[in-house]
C-alpha cells in the first residue's frame, strides 16, 4: 500500500502533536523514525514542506467576519460539495476564523495528488488550529467533532 502525505501528517500527529501544541522536537530524528517506520522519503519531505509552509502563515489575520467566500474552479474541484459546507459551517459556528479557513483551503490544496474526503479536512482542519496561536478553544471544539464526540450538525 503506497502511503501519502496525509498518512506521514496523521502519524505525525498521533506521534507528537496530539498531547502538545509544540509541532514538532528534532526534525531530522523525527525523519529518520518516519523513514523506518516505512514511509518514503518523497512522502516525508512534502509532509514536512506541508508542515513548515502551514507554519509560515501564522501572521495572516482574520478579516471582517460578514464576508462572504467564493470557491474558485480549482477549489471546487478539489473539494467536493460536502467539504465546502462543512468549511462554511465551521466558519459559521465560530470554530474556523476568516484567515484559518483561507489556511484549510491552502492546505487542503497542498496535498495535490489526493482526494479530499469529509474526514480528511477534518483532520486538516485540526492541524490548522493546533499550529495557530490562541486557537485552543476551537481545537477543543473542533477535536470533538473529528472525534465524534459531538455531531457536527449540533456544533
Amino acid at each position: 500500500m503506497k502511503e501519502t502525505i496525509f498518512d506521514v501528517l496523521m502519524y505525525l500527529f498521533e506521534h507528537y502533536m496530539e498531547d502538545e501544541l509544540e509541532i514538532l522536537p528534532d526534525s531530522d530524528d523525527v525523519r529518520t523514525e518516519l523513514l523506518t517506520a516505512g514511509f518514503e522519503q518523497a512522502e516525508v519531505d512534502k509532509a514536512f514542506i506541508w508542515l513548515e509552509s502551514l507554519n509560515l502563515q501564522r501572521s495572516i489575520r482574520p478579516t471582517v467576519s460578514s464576508s462572504f467566500r467564493i470557491f474558485s474552479h480549482e477549489e471546487n474541484a478539489k473539494l467536493d460539495l460536502e467539504c465546502r459546507d462543512l468549511i462554511l459551517f465551521l466558519e459559521r459556528s465560530g470554530i474556523l476564523n476568516s484567515a484559518n479557513r483561507e489556511l484549510v483551503i491552502d492546505r487542503a490544496l497542498a496535498l495535490e495528488d489526493e482526494e479530499i474526503s469529509m474526514e480528511k479536512l477534518k483532520w486538516i482542519v485540526l492541524l490548522v488550529l493546533l499550529s495557530q496561536p490562541d486557537e485552543e478553544m476551537a481545537f477543543s471544539r473542533m477535536e470533538d467533532i473529528v472525534y465524534d464526540l459531538i455531531p457536527t450538525y449540533l456544533n
